[in-house]
């Protein structure tokens, strides 16, 4: 199939502000999830194909209340746990892993607001986002040495703070209704500051091209003194200096996206065997979902998925229990190495699951009216989000040495 570039389309204006529901507890968030899934994976081929992005099904997923699921009771969310968290982005993301990426930043930097927000700001951040808000990021930058490096800055003027620099890999901006930008403020101190969608300055360019995760939008931000209050500006450099749980979090809903693209991957593959594959010639039997070789195979697979999921459960619960006292180093290295653990047997699922369809399914599954090269697509273009040999290494150092892993977004 060809994969054509993605459209350069400059947005300024601000998306819809839709009435968002109130989910109250656990099982609401997972009924929810389940309708998103629905939706979602009615045009989750055509989508990725035609490169339409998910308007409709993330709408359906801000009007449903799912957005605010971890906003803290006090503060009127729901509070659900951690494993709930997981469970709602990996049925997502069985169904479609673009549209389950999308809010994935959103929750990431709710973790920081709590982090290192006052009273006021969460109050505000956290208010809007139960009104049906979307919150996505603008951090990492091109041309730059690595991730952590910011070109941006934040300085103030006489009319106040306004934030200039370019940014990319800006998953969900493009739907947002705040931009969180990460730039160097005037004392040369990392900050994060919300941008109100439809403000001068801001331009979002939908250029993301990548093969896979196609209707994330993961495109430019473009900044010119673009206007920032001074009530949405927080110093998320703390972050580095008192212990958290801010990178574990997001770490768990990038392993419960890969464990939802194993997930479709194994369903489509499944039902490709059994409604539309051929038997091999020398299996002597009338139908390939007969087949002693495909059967072990998709054992495996199935196998190797439930583990997956088991330690990405058993991740969730690691971070409930280190959220619910008083979070020390060690139990904030703990839950990242809890994470970590799981994301190494989430990626390997993910990609051997997206190849092994062809293999099992035959030679017709690669045709591109089946589409079913997304999964694979998908699984490789995710997966080098956070590079899962340093997943590996981190897991080996913390139990060989005692070494504790480092405090940031992708640990």
């Amino acid at each position: 199939m060809t994969i054509e570039t993605a459209p350069k389309v400059l947005r300024d204006e601000a998306p819809p502000l839709l009435p968002a529901a109130l989910i109250e507890n656990d099982a609401q968030a997972l009924r929810a999830a389940h309708e998103v899934a629905e939706q979602a994976r009615i045009d989750a081929a055509k989508r990725d194909r035609e490169r339409l992005l998910p308007w409709r099904e993330l709408e359906l997923f801000t009007r449903l209340g799912l957005g605010a699921i971890r906003i803290p009771r006090q503060y009127g969310g729901a509070e659900v746990s951690h494993v709930t968290l997981a469970e709602v982005f990996r049925i997502i993301c069985a169904a479609d892993p673009a549209l389950g990426q999308i809010p994935q930043n959103q929750f990431g930097l709710l973790s920081v607001i709590d982090s290192v927000g006052s009273e006021a700001q969460k109050r505000k951040v956290y208010a809007g986002i139960i009104d049906g808000r979307r919150l996505a990021n603008a951090g990492p930058e091109r041309n730059t040495k690595h991730t952590l490096e910011i070109n941006a800055r934040i300085r103030r003027a006489e009319q106040g703070l306004a934030v200039s620099g370019e940014k990319f890999y800006s998953t969900g901006a493009l739907f947002a209704h705040w931009v969180a930008v990460k730039a160097i403020d005037d004392d040369g101190v990392g900050v994060l500051g919300l941008v109100e969608r439809g403000v001068p300055g801001l331009r979002i360019v939908d250029d993301w091209s990548g093969f896979g995760q196609r209707t994330t939008a993961s495109g430019s931000v473009l900044l010119d003194n673009a206007p920032v209050a001074d009530d949405l500006v927080f110093h998320n450099s703390r972050l580095a200096e008192v212990p958290s749980i801010q990178g574990a979090v997001s770490q768990l809903i990038q392993a419960a996206i890969d464990a939802g693209i194993a997930e479709g991957a194994i369903d489509d593959a499944i039902a490709f065997i059994r409604e539309r594959s051929r038997p091999w010639v020398d299996a002597g039997v009338e139908r390939a979902s007969e087949e002693l070789y495909s059967i072990a195979e998709i054992g495996r697979l199935k196998t190797e998925l439930n583990a997956a999921n088991a330690l990405l459960e058993r991740a969730a619960q690691v971070l409930d229990e280190v959220a619910a006292a008083p979070i020390d180093d060690e139990s904030a290295a703990r839950a990242s190495i809890a994470v970590a653990e799981a994301k190494v047997l989430t990626t390997e699922i993910a990609l051997v699951a997206s190849e092994k369809l062809f293999e099992l399914a035959g030679s017709r599954a690669t045709l591109a009216e089946f589409n079913l090269d997304r999964h694979w697509r998908n699984a490789r273009v995710h997966t080098l989000h956070d590079p899962v040999r340093w997943k590996v290494q981190a897991v080996g150092a913390y139990h060989l040495n005692g070494t504790r892993p480092a405090r940031h977004s992708w640990i």
